[in-house]
């Protein structure tokens, strides 16, 4: 029962934000090609951990919560739009269906992945009136999980040098938002995010050796988007630098560290359990098995 009321408290934020985007004299291509981008949605794992977070926090101003949360999949989403681009990955498929790029042109994707951008922060701003002490930190956690020298940005342009830390470049280019993700959700609630940070940390992290492996052993079908990308593109990759055996030995080291890292509470349980679920989503019995298979 919450996690489908956290479900619907996210796709109601995203229909809200979308909504500013969309009023009248927008141009409408625009708006079209940024509702693509945030609909359908993937797992909305970072949402779910800011309101989970929240929840555990006493979820004391639920709308600036669900705000925070429509902040971090705005981001998110606007990160694959332009990592989609030409320039970067050139992919044609996105969640199982046509990148911004492939349906609407390169130009309005770039324009839709700067506007997800702005609207982020738009819309985070606008859920404050209640609590408007608690923005300046949210802002300030946000702002530096997609900005240089450590956020996703930082993560992207990682690929354009020519020596990386595979853990430097993993920090950045997913640990960043989801620590952003677990802070705010503490801070929205009115708790500090500080001890929340480690949690998301280790789960993006995680999160990032998990995809490596996928974009291996997995079903595009299954993954709703091409695999082979990493070699391909000569990205760093966990799977390549350890193998995917050692990738899935760092993958559960790492998903055990977060658990570890959730701060002792009443909410404690339910958030040890949704790392348990995604564990089980990212790295299902299908991939481990392929995995025996291709190291026999």
């Amino acid at each position: 029962m919450e996690t489908g009321r956290i479900e619907h408290r996210i796709e109601q934020a995203l229909q809200g934000a979308l909504a500013l985007a969309e009023a009248d004299g927008a141009p409408p291509r625009l708006a079209a090609a940024m509702r693509h981008a945030v609909f359908p949605g993937g797992a909305r794992i970072r949402p779910k951990l800011v309101l989970s977070v929240a929840l555990a926090c006493g979820d004391g101003d639920p709308p600036l919560a669900d705000a925070a949360a429509a902040a971090i999949e705005l981001l998110h989403c606007a990160s694959l739009v332009h990592d989609d681009l030409p320039c970067f990955d050139a992919a044609l498929l996105r969640r199982g269906v046509e990148t911004v790029h492939v349906a609407y042109g390169e130009r309005l994707a770039v324009l839709a992945g700067d506007a997800l951008i702005v609207l982020a922060f738009q819309s985070l701003a606008a859920a404050a009136t209640a609590s408007p002490r608690r923005l300046p930190a949210l802002m300030g956690i946000v702002a530096r999980s997609v900005g240089m020298p450590l956020g996703i940005v930082a993560g992207q342009a990682w690929e354009c040098e020519p020596r990386v830390s595979l853990a430097e470049y993993q920090r950045a280019k997913t640990g960043s938002l989801f620590a952003a993700a677990t802070e705010s959700g503490a801070e929205a609630a009115g708790r500090p995010g500080a001890p929340w940070r480690d949690f998301g940390q280790w789960l993006g992290e995680a999160y990032q050796v998990a995809d490596d492996i996928r974009d291996v052993a997995s079903d595009p079908a299954a993954l709703g988007k091409p695999v082979g990308q990493d070699q391909a593109l000569c990205r760093p990759s966990a799977a390549a630098d350890l193998g995917l055996q050692g990738a899935m030995a760092h993958c559960r080291g790492l998903l055990a560290r977060a658990m570890a890292a959730i701060p002792d509470g009443r909410g404690a349980p339910a958030l040890r359990a949704l790392v348990r679920a995604e564990a089980d989503r990212l790295l299902p019995s299908a991939i481990t098995a392929e995995i025996a298979r291709l190291a026999a």
